[in-house]
């Protein structure tokens, strides 16, 4: 979209304006950089729009394209202009907080964002040992209802399978509230309290559950 001003937002809203332009910064200040991770964080985008957004992106110089050595595809990575993007998306998110939490519906609360977003969420020193494995039961779900995140010294996994492990903590809550104590919308000790999550496994865990398993960076 052209909007025939000199305005610097006007010159810089036709290049972020288009639907989905922040949503794909946010996941590749997040770290993601290939085509399916991208996917992964944007849910209901389909692969011919993500396609040109990313071309867009590109022309606008907002990101850059590398192959994949010796893989078919390629992988995408932010400019320094798309990395000045990042305290303008955060202060964004800070507004969203304030002003459009009223406007969450039921299609918003979708269990495979919440994952990834469980999955970042993760702080991994203040875990201890080797690995920890988290199992979350959505009963709300009838299907997709349980989850794991594998953490250990290195990374965080979501597993939509059960991974084989034994499982040191087990989360029991519904995809709403859960997204809701995320969003700091809600307390832990508040969905405790209530009955609508219930936190099992070893005291010394389930105790600093919110050092470990921390709450949105978004600014109320």
């Amino acid at each position: 979209m052209k909007y025939s001003q000199f305005c610097p937002i006007a010159k810089a809203t036709e290049i972020l304006g288009d639907r989905w332009t922040f949503l794909i910064a946010r996941e590749l200040l997040m770290g993601a950089s290939r085509f399916g991770e991208l996917q992964r964080g944007l849910g209901s985008i389909s692969t011919a729009v993500l396609t040109e957004r990313l071309k867009s992106m590109a022309r606008d110089g907002l990101i850059i394209r590398r192959k994949i050595t010796g893989k078919r595809g390629y992988e995408y990575f932010p400019t320094p202009a798309c990395k000045e993007l990042l305290p303008i998306i955060v202060d964004l998110g800070g507004w969203g907080m304030r002003w459009a939490k009223d406007n969450l519906v039921d299609e918003d609360y979708d269990v495979e964002l919440l994952m990834l977003y469980l999955e970042r969420s993760i702080v991994r020193e203040m875990l201890p040992g080797p690995q920890t494995i988290l199992q979350f039961d959505f009963s709300d779900l009838k299907k997709m209802q349980q989850w794991w995140l594998v953490v250990n010294e290195h990374n965080v996994e979501v597993c939509e399978k059960n991974p084989g492990y034994d499982v040191d903590v087990y989360f029991n809550s519904t995809v709403r509230v859960m997204t809701d104590v995320w969003l700091g919308h809600r307390t832990y000790k508040d969905a405790l309290q209530t009955d609508e999550l219930a936190i099992i496994g070893d005291t010394s865990l389930t105790r600093s559950v919110s050092k470990w398993l921390a709450c949105t960076t978004f600014q109320k």
